[in-house]
């Protein structure tokens, strides 16, 4: 079989990007000027190809002619080459001629094998997300030709252009790294600069590269707070003793309108067990389980007529000691009989206006009778330093039965519990496709996140 024939095979590859098609195509003969690229040795067993449309499509991609180097082993090997700024898009790699494409194999430069997928008949791959720029990557091929070409294998190295100058967007993830948290801690993700609702295109971008990774596994969402806040819960409340890793893909991504990502520090925290505590108002009395085995049921009052105890599903804020507590703070002002400014000890946070667990040695009469609380939740100093110390940042605390308004989802702690499974997937920009399923495993779906690399 001559040199030519094989480059016809080689030929028959051709590159995509988004919706622009870029082709490799074997030219036969080879301009004498681009054939003077290869040695006198090899030049026979050379073939030069162009890619069609780099020149033409405003600088799709940009290099010289590039040669393939055609061994007697039959392996295919062509020159790297660029794919310009424009090439923003997920790439293809694609079959033109007869056959198909036996197996493939992409990496990026570090060896990492870059997730994507073949099309039914076998003949294209496409991968899973845009390419970070400025890097570079290898895709080797089995190509199983029919007719003249025959079974051979291909190797195409190409990178993606360099980011051009600019800010980039980067991401702060919450909790702290390191820490154990309750299984109600949710993930939070700070971005360096808004992304709004009007660019959905750039919100699917970020959130598919936002990668939440759970050992062992559960499913859940990213949801848009804001335009620079996401935060991330699964279906249910996270396993107790689970180990989540949460990094980001978005150094390199394009994001949108010359928007590009830049690095930011990866996350990694474990559970503990599952603390929840559940304050029944009408029975007055708060029962404390841990992994569904009741620890022990503290009697409690909760906020009186006028300053009622939200209901619903919070989260441990913190957990502070002693704490003075005024009634200017929740808009009670100084010579008004509802006025208070009181030292308070064993005082867990449930929300950022003020709401606590905390003791009330003053309304120890009321406890397990009425509520008398300006909306906390008071109790002996004695159980008040029980639960302190039981609890963590995370743990669940539940109010039912009760008089007060719901425990709003966002801007006052972490009430993400309070929305079912499909508000939750309502606030996410990829709420059309399937839900994730955060596995330790290499195969993500895209509703939670795609990582570009694996």
């Amino acid at each position: 079989m001559s040199s030519r024939r094989y480059a016809r095979g080689w030929g028959a590859l051709s590159l995509a990007v988004g919706a622009v098609l870029v082709s490799t195509a074997a030219q036969s003969p080879a301009p004498d000027s681009a054939r003077e690229q290869g040695t006198a040795a090899d030049r026979d067993a050379t073939a030069v190809v162009s890619l069609d449309g780099c020149a033409a499509d405003g600088g799709l991609c940009s290099a010289p002619p590039h040669t393939v180097v055609l061994g007697g082993d039959r392996v295919l090997t062509g020159r790297p080459f660029t794919l310009g700024p424009r090439a923003t898009g997920p790439v293809e790699l694609s079959l033109r001629t007869p056959g198909v494409l036996a197996d493939i194999n992409v990496t990026d430069e570090r060896g990492r094998r870059i997730a994507g997928a073949q099309s039914a008949d076998h003949t294209r791959w496409t991968s899973a997300a845009p390419l970070p720029a400025g890097a570079r990557y290898a895709a080797r091929m089995v190509v199983d030709g029919t007719g003249a070409y025959g079974p051979h294998r291909a190797r195409l190295d190409f990178r993606t252009a360099p980011m051009p100058a600019g800010e980039r967007l980067t991401v702060a993830f919450g909790p702290d790294d390191g820490g154990t948290y309750g299984v109600g801690q949710p993930v939070t993700a700070e971005l360096s600069r808004p992304v709004p609702a009007d660019d959905p295109g750039a919100r699917r971008a970020v959130e598919r590269a936002l990668d939440v990774r759970a050992d062992p596994h559960v499913e859940g969402a990213w949801h848009w707070v804001d335009a620079r806040t996401l935060h991330y819960r699964p279906r249910t409340y996270w396993p107790a003793r689970a180990t989540v890793r949460v990094r980001s893909g978005l150094d390199g991504a394009h994001v949108g309108a010359g928007l590009y990502g830049g690095p930011s520090r990866p996350l990694t925290f474990t559970t503990g067990a599952r603390i929840e505590a559940v304050t029944d108002v009408s029975a007055h009395r708060m029962n404390v389980f841990r992994d569904g085995e009741l620890l022990r049921t503290l009697p409690v009052t909760t906020g009186k007529s006028g300053y009622r105890t939200r209901g619903g599903v919070k989260v441990v804020l913190g957990k502070e000691p002693l704490v003075r507590m005024r009634g200017d703070s929740i808009g009670i002002a100084r010579g008004n009989k509802e006025f208070f400014d009181l030292k308070v000890y064993w005082a867990t946070r449930v929300t950022w206006s003020g709401e606590y667990l905390h003791a009330a040695p003053w309304s120890l009469d009321s406890q397990g009778s009425e509520d008398v609380s300006h909306g906390c939740t008071g109790m002996s100093t004695e159980d008040a330093s029980w639960l302190f110390h039981t609890v963590r940042e995370g743990d669940l605390v539940r109010v039912v039965n009760g008089y007060g308004e719901p425990m709003m989802p966002f801007g006052n702690g972490f009430g993400d519990w309070n929305l079912s499974w499909p508000e939750w997937l309502r606030g996410s920009a990829l709420a059309t496709d399937t839900t994730t399923d955060t596995t330790g495993s290499a195969s993500r779906s895209v509703a939670g996140a795609l990582s570009p690399t694996l």
